[in-house]
């Protein structure tokens, strides 16, 4: 458990109860870290922890799974569902950053027109 104070950070091991002091400048914190996609377990391949599995991710087994329609493969960042898209944070693999998540949003409109036009 950490406590962020204007001097640094408080440390506490709850196995052990030993209390660290570390002197910091900066703090990166990452929020959401955990998927929120327990509403798209029956619509969509998940991973292990919850994220969306896209593109090249998805397995054999996972498309069968499935019922994958297509004669091709998912686009780069299409879910198990043709025709759906996954962009993000919430992304199975993805770099977590916002500036990915903008791009990844990016590519995914120019797969949509693709689709569009299959």
């Amino acid at each position: 458990m950490h406590q962020f104070t204007p001097r640094g950070v408080y440390e506490l091991d709850k196995r052990t109860g030993e209390r660290a002091s570390h002197a910091i400048g900066h703090v990166f914190m990452m929020t959401g870290a955990s998927p929120n996609t327990e509403l798209l377990e029956r619509c969509v391949a998940l991973d292990a922890r919850g994220f969306i599995k896209t593109g090249a991710d998805l397995t054999a087994e996972e498309l069968a799974a499935a019922r994958w329609p297509l004669s091709r493969p998912p686009h780069l960042y299409e879910t198990s569902l043709p025709g759906v898209f996954a962009a993000g944070d919430v992304r199975a693999n993805s770099v977590k950053r916002v500036a990915s998540a903008v791009g990844e949003g990016s590519i995914c409109i120019q797969l949509v027109h693709k689709v569009l036009a299959e």
